[in-house]
C-alpha cells in the first residue's frame, strides 16, 4: 500500500482546515506536509494545545483527552477515498501525523 504523494483533508463543516500530503508511512502512522487552509487559523490554538498536553499526557491524560475530544469533534479527516471513521491527529507548523480506522473503534 503506497500512501506516499496521497493528500489527505481535514475538514471543518464544509470549510477547509487544510490538506496533508503524505510523505512517510510508518504503519500505522502517516506524517506528511500541512497546508493550511481557511479555517486553520481558528483551530489552530486547540492543535497547540493538544500538542502541550501530549508531552505531559501521562501527569495529566484527563485534560488531553479533553482538548482533542474537542478537536475530533470540530474536524473531519478524508482520505483520498473518502471519510474515516475515526483518527488520531497531530498539527504542528507545517507537518502533520495522523493514524486512522475505516471503522469506529470500538470503546468497550
Amino acid at each position: 500500500m503506497g500512501f506516499e504523494g496521497n493528500v489527505w483533508r481535514v475538514m471543518c463543516q464544509d470549510e477547509l482546515v487544510g490538506e496533508i500530503t503524505i510523505e512517510t508511512a510508518d504503519w500505522p502512522w502517516l506524517n506528511g506536509r500541512f497546508a493550511a487552509g481557511p479555517g486553520f487559523p481558528r483551530l489552530e490554538p486547540l492543535f497547540s494545545q493538544e500538542l502541550t498536553l501530549l508531552d505531559q499526557i501521562d501527569c495529566d491524560y484527563e485534560a488531553w483527552e479533553a482538548v482533542y475530544e474537542q478537536i475530533a469533534g470540530s474536524v473531519q479527516l478524508l482520505a483520498p477515498h473518502g471519510p474515516v471513521a475515526e483518527f488520531l491527529l497531530h498539527i504542528q507548523d507545517d507537518q502533520a501525523w495522523f493514524r486512522w480506522s475505516d471503522e469506529p473503534l470500538d470503546e468497550d
